[in-house]
């Protein structure tokens, strides 16, 4: 069980962070909430003390005997300060200490994760850029903001991010802690990525398809990852059964064809391409303009019905033959071997097959990796023993991007 500390700033998405606590508790964690004294007037004190379990305090003056800013600080295996308004920003970047949450701050050791939300003209404020490059300077965790509905009638980016996103950060970033210099240096700043995920859709008739059991969970790790550290993110979406981040730009298809035309078109450009969907290798010859009826004629029970079949493009290897000179091209393999040794060696002649630079395969025998919130996955290049990563999700797509990053030209 670790503990995570939740510094809550006075703003109005502070209510956003009732989930947060929620979801931190249901991971097993224990969360110490400190709000300032102004999220107090969004959301008060025995509402976070329900959450939390734990007494809620707000200054240094309070519990003096305990000495709060440091046992807290010592304790917390990662502090998240959210939402981060303007001012709490420029206060931790400036060093102060006038309360409990900035003293906690200065004086922990442990990661720190800091999810800004705040009006447009305050996001992007000279003063506030400044403090948030200063911020991650010093090696704290900064999210930027999503874009979307502020308060009041504006829309731009400020909004603050879905809870759940942060959750997952913070599980990244409690699983490998060594994530957060590479997060918070922002190694993938001003790098554009192209991630596809879920399974695609083919029809058969207007209400029946062949589809598979992906859940979009790996390729939204990815995306998840990919913007904590810095870069534009465009998530090619087919079937998915989880959000999509907030602070990425969504592209949604249906079928394999449609993925084909869409990552041909968004793979334009960009630096990194990874290929997290399930694609169908085959579809229906044709589709029905009318539902194909259960008792149609003389069809009866255990009657058998034929499909004729065809094969789908082949998404990933068009991919890598028309990639531009510096573009690296991620592929997922999910394949049923009877051992690991075996599971590589199709992993590598698959690799080769396709022509990307990386391949991430999964064994998915006995119904193992999709649809699960866990993985098992091992990333292959073409010469070494290949990354394996059990675990989460969040940290398969850390080391999946940390080897991808690492073929980019500087």
């Amino acid at each position: 069980m670790a503990t995570v500390v939740l510094g809550v700033g006075g703003g109005i998405a502070a209510y956003k962070c009732c989930h947060l606590v929620r979801r931190l508790k249901e991971a097993g964690h224990r969360v110490h909430v400190i709000p300032t004294r102004s999220a107090l007037e969004f959301v008060g004190r025995p509402t976070w003390e329900a959450l939390s379990g734990e007494q809620v305090h707000t200054g240094v003056f309070e519990d003096v005997p305990g000495v709060e800013h440091v046992r807290l600080a010592d304790q917390a295996d990662l502090v998240i300060v959210a939402p981060a308004t303007a001012d709490l920003i420029s206060r931790i970047a400036a060093g102060a200490g006038d309360d409990l949450l900035t003293t906690t701050v200065l004086a922990t050791r442990a990661p720190v994760l800091v999810a800004p939300a705040m009006h447009t003209g305050m996001w992007e404020n000279a003063a506030t850029v400044d403090n948030v490059a200063t911020l991650r300077r010093r090696g704290l965790v900064v999210k930027d903001p999503a874009t979307g509905r502020l308060t009041g009638p504006d829309s731009g980016p400020g909004r603050f991010p879905e809870p759940d996103e942060l959750a997952d950060m913070a599980a990244l970033l409690l699983d490998e802690p060594a994530a957060a210099p590479t997060m918070a240096g922002q190694d993938l700043a001003g790098r554009r990525v192209v991630i596809s995920a879920g399974g695609t859709r083919e029809a058969l008739d207007p209400v029946r398809y062949l589809g598979n059991s992906s859940s979009g969970r790996m390729g939204a790790a990815l995306a998840a990852d990919a913007a904590a550290r810095g870069a534009r993110v465009t998530m090619v979406t087919a079937h998915i059964e989880v959000p999509v981040p907030s602070c990425v730009r969504q592209v949604p298809v249906s079928s394999t064809e449609d993925l084909d035309e869409a990552m041909r078109r968004e793979a334009t450009g960009a630096d990194i391409v990874v290929m997290a969907v399930a694609a169908a290798d085959f579809a229906p010859s044709s589709v029905s303009d009318l539902k194909i009826k259960k008792h149609e004629g003389d069809r009866r029970v255990g009657d058998r019905m034929s499909l004729d079949l065809i094969q789908t493009p082949d998404v990933l290897a068009g991919l890598a033959a028309a990639r531009t000179p510096g573009q690296v091209v991620v592929g997922f393999a999910a394949e049923t071997a009877p051992d690991r040794d075996e599971l590589l060696a199709l992993a590598r002649a698959k690799l080769a097959r396709k022509g990307c630079d990386l391949l991430a395969v999964n064994d998915v025998s006995s119904g193992r990796v999709f649809g699960k919130v866990g993985t098992d996955v091992t990333v292959v290049r073409q010469q070494g023993p290949g990354r394996r990563v059990m675990g989460s999700k969040m940290m398969a797509a850390q080391a999946i991007l940390d080897e991808a990053r690492s073929l980019l030209a500087p």
